[in-house]
């Protein structure tokens, strides 16, 4: 037996997790994250300190970006490894909630340890404490339940032992894994107990990858066989399953196109002949048109969100059947689809090897890559540079980086017209090029992630691309990345406003009311001047180098130079206002966002007429 607190009997107990794939082994919990106050700096915090040899420690600023750089570190990683963050207990606990629903919702781990109020209750109501009348034992940290994949409050230091293996069980499956919280009392934290030795023994949680069901497999080679216009949907199951050559095994085998939802982009190159980009709302044209004459979509690691599907107006066959390979049974029966449940890349493996000398007409193979021809034209007329140019369209600014990358560097972005732009435009090089979180599109992800994906990926290039609006939520991690001289590259694209949402206003009758960063009109709307903002002065105030760039020719030089830099370096350019178009195609299918049935205002009458229009289309799935 040893004699620990709980506190510090749970870090020792986190510092001998593993988790083992394909014969790999590898560390579970990397690194603790914290801010401390009352609730945890007596204990988490005296333990990280006990045993700062074995498990390192990062100082967050905000609660909630560190939940948004452990989760860059565990999508990173592959899922493979995660990151703990402790706070106190109050507004520190409860800013996990944003950060814990985005990792739930993106299927990526992450251990969540609030500090909670006392067990005991000796202090009734503590400091920061919510008083329900009608229950004694609930706390703030009950707002994290629906968020997480797995909670326990620890009232009792023994309490821990089943929790903690609960935690690792779940951290650690490819189905159920997400947030998991275990809430820690203050006085529960500090109490010692005499733990057996076994909880500390070395313990290795193997990720399975379990092969579809023989008579579902008949039936999926049955639909693929039958089918004359299949088209492959890749989610982000095939980037967490590492099963990347398997896809590509596959459309090589069978000749079938690959479309990428936000998550599965990159899943193959962009420039494998089968690659047709994004889908949805944000994807290409060439992937839309195959969409909408396809008579069999094959969905592989996807939860077919409503972009992917264009809100179930885009697959408009009449006779489309659905094929879904996903390791999550919940997922696979969408769309009333028929289900392959398997881990991606042994479900590919499988179709490949089912499927051998079945390929797709040549007429077809000829039809998407035409259009792919055609489709990167477009790209390259929206990345022509124009080196004297000032405010740069979003895409040329995208353009400029596409021809400085290789297949080394990695792009973030979650949130505004970037995704979109990215989508469309971006050419993937690598299997983890591409990071963008649309799962929540939480704003504010761009700048901890990018930390937590160098963290991942010591010595590759981390560019966080972020818009204005992103910035002004959440630039404080940029304090972190200079206190540990974690060298991520920001483009900051500054266009007053919310670029994305005000498109998405005026386009729904809103006319881009309260979207832009302006000062007010005449008449009471935010139309009026730019705000004098310099938030490149503000980066430059939180201790990283800053490179501003007026012209194109001035944003490649500050590029290349942000690359090379060993530290954190911002790029700084004002591009369009965010009353102008990104310069980007206009979205290739429609995305449902309901318009005001009665107005006044001309532009919400005609915008409401468009959408009844286009919601005769929708279809469910029976």
């Amino acid at each position: 037996m040893t004699r620990l607190t709980t506190a510090q009997a749970l870090v020792r107990f986190l510092t001998r997790q593993y988790t083992e794939r394909d014969g790999v082994r590898h560390r579970l919990i990397d690194a603790t994250w914290g801010i401390f106050g009352h609730g945890n700096v007596a204990g988490i915090g005296q333990a990280l300190l006990e045993y700062a040899d074995d498990m390192p420690y990062h100082q967050g600023r905000n609660e909630q970006a560190m939940v948004h750089a452990a989760v860059g570190f565990a999508r990173q990683r592959g899922r493979m490894s995660a990151q703990a963050v402790t706070t106190s207990i109050g507004p520190g606990a409860t800013n996990l909630v944003t950060g814990a629903a985005l990792a739930t919702i993106n299927h990526l781990p992450v251990l969540l340890l609030p500090g909670d109020t006392f067990a005991a209750r000796p202090a009734d109501p503590v400091l920061q404490q919510l008083e329900v009348p009608y229950a004694g034992d609930v706390s703030v940290n009950d707002c994290l339940r629906p968020v997480s994949r797995y909670f326990d409050r620890i009232t009792r230091p023994e309490a821990l032992i089943p929790a903690a293996l609960a935690a690792m069980r779940v951290l650690t499956d490819p189905v159920d894994t997400g947030a998991v919280t275990l809430a820690l009392p203050q006085d529960v934290q500090a109490e010692a107990y005499d733990w057996p030795e076994e909880f500390f023994a070395e313990r290795v949680w193997g990720v399975r990858r379990p092969a579809p069901d023989p008579h579902e497999l008949a039936a999926a080679v049955d639909a693929v066989r039958g089918a004359r216009r299949p088209l492959l949907v890749a989610g982000g199951g095939v980037h967490h399953s590492r099963a990347e050559d398997a896809l590509r095994e596959f459309a090589g085998a069978t000749g079938i196109p690959v479309a990428s939802t936000q998550a599965g982009k990159g899943s193959l190159r962009w420039d494998h002949p089968a690659d047709v980009g994004g889908i949805g709302h944000t994807g290409t044209a060439t992937a839309n048109e195959l969409a909408r004459t396809a008579d069999l979509v094959i969905g592989v690691g996807t939860r077919y969100t409503d972009f992917t599907t264009a809100s179930g107006t885009l697959f408009g066959d009449g006779g489309v059947r659905f094929l879904n390979l996903n390791i999550a049974p919940f997922d696979s029966h969408k769309q009333a689809g028929l289900p392959l449940v398997a881990d991606a890349r042994t479900g590919l493996e499988a179709l490949t090897h089912a499927l051998r000398g079945r390929r797709v007409e040549p007429a077809y193979v000829m039809e998407y890559t035409d259009d792919k021809e055609r489709w990167e034209y477009r790209v390259e007329a929206c990345f022509m540079p124009d080196d004297d140019l000032q405010h740069p369209t979003q895409a040329q600014v995208l353009g400029a980086l596409d021809a400085l990358v290789t297949e080394d560097d990695i792009l973030i972005n979650a949130a505004g017209s970037l995704p979109g732009d990215l989508h469309k435009l971006w050419r993937a090089r690598s299997r983890d090029q591409y990071h963008v979180e649309y799962g929540y599109s939480c704003m504010g992800y761009e700048i901890p992630a990018a930390i937590g994906v160098a963290l991942a990926a010591p010595g590759r290039p981390v560019w966080a691309l972020v818009g204005d609006g992103t910035y002004l939520m959440m630039p404080t991690e940029i304090v972190t990345a200079v206190q540990e001289n974690i060298p991520i590259k920001v483009v900051l694209l500054q266009n007053h406003g919310y670029a994305s949402i005000g498109g998405l206003s005026a386009a729904v009758g809103g006319e881009g009311f309260g979207t832009g960063y302006r000062y007010p009109a005449a008449d009471g709307t935010y139309t009026g001047a730019p705000l004098p903002l310099d938030l490149a002065a503000n980066a430059a105030s939180l201790g990283m180098t800053v490179l501003r760039a007026k012209t194109v020719r001035d944003l490649r030089e500050a590029l290349a130079d942000a690359r090379a830099a060993d530290g954190p370096t911002c790029v700084y350019v004002e591009t369009e206002t965010a009353d102008t178009v990104s310069g980007a195609p206009p979205a290739q299918a429609w995305w449902d966002v309901p318009v005001a049935e009665t107005a006044t205002r001309p532009s919400a009458v005609k915008a409401r007429e468009e959408y009844d229009r286009r919601v005769t289309a929708r279809r469910r799935r029976l």
